[in-house]
């Protein structure tokens, strides 16, 4: 891959990372879970909002950090860069990999609509995964 190009997808998984973080964090919202949350006992729904927000901190570190030096990322400038793509690249794969391993099909089966949110979630990840491991390889 060239180096522009990386550096646009370096630039691109950044933003998109970014946008995951704002879509985390009005994730209960959006799929309608303040009950179910408020029937969990207390110490799950601290668990699981702690969890929210400590996720979209994570994504946001990556998402700057891959803005800021994207143009490092993909040349390897530093060893740190190579360390960071992988480091990166394996927590997208990982959480690539657990959409399929972790999730039940019966939530996605037969609904057109939510098979294609399983399919664009798996494929995104994949995809980010792919950005950073091809910039760890460069």
């Amino acid at each position: 891959m060239k180096l522009l190009n990386l550096v646009l997808f370096l630039r691109l998984a950044a933003l998109a990372q970014l946008g995951v973080v704002v879509l985390n964090l009005f994730l209960v919202r959006i799929m309608n879970w303040r009950r179910d949350l408020n029937a969990m006992p207390l110490l799950i729904r601290e668990v699981f909002q702690i969890h929210v927000y400590f996720i979209s901190i994570t994504l946001a570190i990556f998402g700057v950090l891959t803005w800021r030096f994207a143009g490092e990322i993909a040349t390897a400038a530093q060893p740190m860069c190579v360390w960071l793509a992988i480091g990166i690249g394996s927590f997208w794969a990982i959480r690539s990999l657990m959409q399929w391993t972790h999730y039940s099909a019966v939530h996605w089966r037969g609904d057109r609509g939510r098979a294609l949110i399983h399919w664009t979630l798996f494929l995104g990840y994949g995809a980010f995964a792919a950005v950073y491991f091809t910039a760890a390889l460069t």
